[in-house]
């Protein structure tokens, strides 16, 4: 199939944690068209139910396509990702690439063999995450935590407002005062809002540990599946598209502009 070089890559998340997955991938593909949605009318994803988020994200990508006519999706939202991915792919006639906990890096790098799973509840809690701690952390002690306030951190981050670092402790003492926290030396930030708020949680760290997320990883399954078509000479300014926009969403123009988003839409 011929991809016109003008048709954008599409960037879905319910809000700006997409924006971490963004950043890799226009690094890699500096020409790419980007279209990046944000379903703000349905944010929070991590504290809906599974059929709520099932029932809603193949739709919204169903009417993001249709009107912007993208070459690939790619499902920025680890939440949506272990819910609807399968959905998704099997409603839209072009590849569809998802985001998943970062376990297996994770399970190589930890030396004390004890690493966390820092997510939304919704995501810390899927079969999928079971089955990834089984193949690639066997011998580790996987803990887990799931912090809504996390994700409405990195959403006040983007919008310039004054930050309460005991946000990002709490986040974090969810992990280390399980057993075995103590020894816990690295975090998989399996919500795409998180590497965002990594220098805060950096901070916030009773004793040193690595943060790993899987943003850079997905710039190269783009950059592989589209290795053979065109794109434009130069880069063009990227669309922000929300399904709500108002006030919140306005108040991330500058953060959306140092990513590239110069132009704002609603759905």
């Amino acid at each position: 199939m011929t991809v016109a070089p003008d048709a954008p890559i599409l960037f879905f998340d319910s809000g700006v944690g997409g924006l971490s997955i963004l950043a890799p991938a226009r690094a890699a593909l500096p020409n790419a068209p980007v279209v990046y949605a944000a379903d703000s009318a349905g944010f929070p994803y991590g504290t809906k139910s599974e059929a709520e988020i099932a029932a809603r994200v193949p739709a919204l990508l169903g009417r993001l396509v249709e009107r912007y006519r993208p070459r690939l999706a790619v499902i920025a939202c680890n939440t949506a990702s272990t819910i609807a991915l399968a959905a998704v792919r099997a409603a839209l006639d072009i590849p569809v690439v998802g985001t998943v906990p970062a376990i297996k890096p994770a399970a190589l790098l930890s030396r004390s063999r004890v690493f966390g799973v820092l997510g939304t509840d919704a995501t810390v809690r899927q079969p999928y995450v079971d089955r990834l701690a089984a193949e690639h952390g066997a011998d580790c002690t996987v803990l887990r935590h799931g912090s809504a306030a996390l994700v409405q951190l990195a959403e006040a981050k983007l919008r310039g407002e004054a930050l309460d670092p005991q946000v990002a402790r709490a986040a974090l003492a969810g992990l280390t005062t399980q057993p075995g926290g103590d020894r816990m030396d690295m975090v998989v930030l399996a919500c795409t809002h998180f590497p965002l708020v990594e220098a805060e949680l950096a901070a916030a760290a009773p004793h040193p540990m690595g943060f790993v997320h899987g943003g850079e990883g997905i710039a190269r399954r783009i950059a592989y599946l589209t290795r053979d078509q065109l794109w434009p000479a130069a880069p063009s300014p990227g669309l922000a598209v929300f399904t709500r926009l108002d006030a919140a969403q306005q108040a991330l123009r500058p953060a959306l502009a140092r990513y590239g988003l110069d132009r704002l839409d609603a759905l």
